[in-house]
């Protein structure tokens, strides 16, 4: 900010100590002035001692009565403190001889501390404590002490200190540090911007302390609100941006069309019809297309997104689809072969494991136009990949992705057009985080199961039960159905992961030695894999065991039966996308949770969830609140929702405001949304135009 000082401008800041408060986070005064605290202390009042419960956090003040060292389990010094009402004990493990000899009966003190229930009574561990002066004791603190995040060589009082400089900066010198630039009717009922600052890093002894512990105070709904507008704006931007460029006008062939939809061998849902509509319109327009495609696990995404390339080849331009993995890429190019190439359309398959002279002859068949569509993973993005007319790009699982890999898919296009961009998710996004999250993006939702589909019967099954489990899955496939078995740890590890499945696999085999059992895992050689899938899906095995790498991309209409181990370490989005691989035939299907004993309650609520209801949204909007929006999007590591007040579950009900907000801000006050942006956003602005 043109003007405003940096952080060593703070007395007692060098460069050492801001490279410290860096490391929280904090790299300007403004960063500062919105690190708020955790939680409050209440030093305000004098509890005497008779009123002590345990737990609570208290001052006390009294005379000394003794201070002696104590030999027990731990050596500790130990000193009697008095007042009116009673006696309580402070307790230290680490001391000096010095602070024994200052311990002198008589001395009054004033201590701040925890009490806990002590072998003789209250005791407070480690408190701080002064010494008082009968004639001159200090003064109480006025307000509620805060207590905030901390790094290391950052103590309470040093940051305490700092952030009293920059509010006494703000409120002299940079009044602009705490502008602000909402109007008072787009804010009802909520405090101006520098009185909710100012209210939550002291609040008076009298604050509603639970109210603050929860987050709905007046004064963090304020913030709160300018937060997600900020975010809302920023990404309103992005999409005005996208949307002043030009993109192809993609419309198929009336004849091409229809060759389409009679050569499928089902109808479109209403759903996928609607759905199918608005892409299309977009499509047929000169600015670029930017949509999110939503459904739940089967409701033929795959379908929609095959009419959009359709729309595209049809009018001259390419098509490419990107995968997260190389089994769902795979699983695309089986599909969209079976649909498209009959209708003269040849598909180009890159992967990073394609080398040589195969590699090459998918390259020239995309820079000359051969290919009308390209389907792969990351490798569709490399330098030396050329396209003769890119006009549609599918991204597919899209939290998978980083910013930088949609973007390097997205320049592909021909200079002057920006490709369109059609984003599918089988991970049902709740509509909060998607107000916040997706605002660049139009949303369409496919709400509606095709017929044919069966609901998945979900049980909870403790891992003592396991013979009887495994005894299921014998019955199953003897009878001709086909099961999986997906195996989970609690570390990433490819590496843990593989041995979990093949120990799995080997003891399986031995429990059931007239099944034919198939082994997949992250570490098996692709080609390996692909066999192993494609044995699976023509029924020559019984019983696939996996990790899960089987998440997205698997569609085997005879598999009835899944047994999920540990389910407890998994998300519940996860879960629900692992189920998605059952119930896709007309057996009735059941989805065995086989959970390790005890379980938590937290765990047991999120898996009764899962047993509850297969609506995918539902489940995403429980997941949401109990893991945050980095872990159900796969957002955790690339920075692109990171909130540092407000609560996409707790503060959901702002959310229609804040979008009136936006429009309304950028309609009247067009001056005040990049300095809005910029304070909260700062450094982690969307530095991609996805």
């Amino acid at each position: 900010m043109p003007g405003v000082p940096d952080l060593t401008a703070l007395r007692g800041v060098g460069p050492q100590l801001a490279a410290r408060l860096a490391r929280i986070g904090i790299h300007s005064l403004q960063d500062l002035l919105f690190h708020l605290p955790l939680r409050y202390q209440d030093r305000t009042r004098v509890t005497p001692m008779a009123a002590l419960r345990p737990g609570a956090e208290a001052v006390i003040e009294g005379e000394v009565l003794g201070a002696d060292v104590v030999l027990g389990r731990r050596r500790s010094l130990l000193c009697k403190l008095a007042d009116r009402s009673g006696v309580a004990t402070l307790r230290f493990f680490h001391f000096s001889a010095a602070q024994q000899r200052a311990l002198i009966r008589g001395l009054r003190l004033r201590c701040f501390g925890e009490a806990r229930a002590g072998p003789a009574g209250i005791e407070l561990v480690h408190p701080e404590y002064g010494v008082l002066d009968p004639a001159a004791p200090p003064a109480l603190e006025d307000s509620l002490t805060p207590i905030y995040p901390a790094g290391e060589g950052l103590t309470q009082p040093r940051l305490r200190q700092l952030i009293g400089q920059a509010l006494a900066l703000a409120a002299t010198r940079h009044p602009e540090l705490l502008h602000d630039w909402l109007p008072p009717d787009l804010i009802p009922g909520l405090p101006p911007l520098a009185a909710a600052v100012r209210y939550l890093h002291a609040p008076p002894a009298a604050a509603p302390v639970a109210q603050l512990l929860g987050g709905e105070h007046p004064a963090q709904r304020r913030l709160a609100f300018e937060e997600l507008l900020a975010h809302h704006l920023s990404l309103r931007q992005l999409r005005a941006r996208v949307q002043r460029r030009s993109a192809p006008v993609l419309a198929a062939p009336a004849e091409l069309e229809r060759r389409f939809f009679a050569a499928l061998p089902f109808a479109f849902t209403a759903a996928q019809q609607r759905v199918t509509h608005e892409i299309a319109a977009d499509l047929a327009r000169a600015e670029p297309m930017l949509r999110l495609l939503q459904g739940d696990v089967g409701a033929g995404k795959t379908a929609v997104a095959a009419h959009a390339i359709l729309q595209a080849v049809g009018a001259g331009c390419q098509a490419a689809l990107m995968a997260p993995t190389e089994i769902l890429a795979e699983q695309h190019r089986a599909t969209l072969s079976a649909w498209l190439e009959p209708l003269g359309i040849r598909i180009a398959w890159l992967t990073g494991k394609l080398k040589g002279s195969a590699r090459a002859a998918e390259l020239d068949a995309l820079a000359s136009g051969a290919a009308g569509l390209a389907i792969g993973t990351h490798a569709l993005f490399q330098d030396d990949v050329r396209y003769h007319h890119l006009g549609l790009t599918i991204i597919d699982e899209q939290h998978r992705f980083g910013v930088h890999q949609r973007l390097a898919l997205r320049d592909k296009g021909r200079a002057g057009l920006t490709p369109h961009q059609l984003i599918m998710t089988a991970t049902p996004i709740p509509r909060s985080l998607a107000m916040i999250g997706y605002a660049d993006l139009d949303h369409s939702v496919i709400d509606e199961l095709p017929p044919g589909r069966t609901p998945v019967n979900t049980l909870l099954v403790p891992d003592r039960r396991r013979a009887d489990v495994i005894a299921r899955i014998h019955h199953a496939c003897r009878a001709g159905r086909q099961a999986y078995w997906v195996c989970t740890l609690i570390e990433d590890s490819e590496q843990l992961q593989a041995q979990a499945a093949e120990t799995t696999a080997a003891e399986l085999q031995g429990a059931l030695p007239d099944l034919r059992i198939g082994l997949v895992h992250g570490r098996v050689k692709p080609a390996a894999k692909a066999a192993v899938m494609a044995a699976f899906k023509a029924g020559e095995l019984d019983l696939l065991v996996a990790t899960t790498v089987i998440e997205v991309g698997v569609d085997v209409p005879n598999a009835s039966l899944m047994v999920i181990e540990n389910p407890e370490r998994l998300g519940l989005a996860q879960l629900h996308q692992l189920r998605g691989r059952v119930g896709r035939g007309v057996t009735e299907s059941h989805c065995v949770l086989l959970y390790s004993t005890p379980l938590s309650r937290l765990a047991g609520e999120r898996l009764a969830i899962l047993r509850r209801t297969n609506d995918g949204f539902a489940i995403a909007e429980r997941d949401l609140e109990l893991r945050g929006p980095g872990e159900v999007l796969g957002t955790r590591q690339t920075g692109e929702i990171q909130l540092r007040i407000a609560d996409l579950c707790r503060d959901t009900g702002l959310l229609p405001a804040v979008t009136r907000a936006a429009a309304t801000l950028a309609a009247r006050h067009p001056e005040a949304v990049a300095p809005l942006i910029a304070r909260w956003l700062g450094r982690a602005q969307r530095y991609g135009e996805v």
